[in-house]
């Protein structure tokens, strides 16, 4: 599976972006792709998924209301649409997959990521 995110950038606050996944080289089994964030010295944090069927999608508190995630089977591409963006969301987003049929945020952990992106970098100022 490989993850290749883009349209991470510069914004100011209450601005809106829209990153892309693009995912190629589907596994043979349920998973879920979505997107985890990582501020300067701080850990890495689950932010948004949506499992491979569309059956559930899932929002970290923080982003809950101003994000929204969907995905194009038809163009292999999963999205995050931030809206009314603020300087904490600023950070290295990062398309991840993990494998499996899950639910809630507990699955959403970067321990359990079994594909990465390589990060796309979105920066909102004040």
């Amino acid at each position: 599976v490989q993850l290749v995110e883009s349209g991470g950038g510069l914004v100011q606050t209450g601005g809106s972006l829209r990153l892309s996944c693009k995912v190629s080289g589907f596994p043979n089994r349920d998973y879920a792709v979505g997107w985890f964030r990582q501020a300067p010295g701080k850990e890495r944090e689950g932010v948004s998924y949506i499992r491979s069927d569309r059956s559930l999608t899932y929002y970290s508190d923080s982003v809950k209301g101003r994000f929204t995630i969907s995905s194009d089977n038809a163009e292999n591409t999963v999205y995050l649409q931030m809206n009314s963006l603020k300087p904490e969301d600023t950070g290295v987003y990062y398309c991840a997959c993990v494998l499996g049929y899950i639910s809630g945020g507990q699955w959403w952990q970067a321990n359990a990521v079994d594909y990465w992106g390589k990060g796309s970098l979105v920066t909102v100022s004040s």
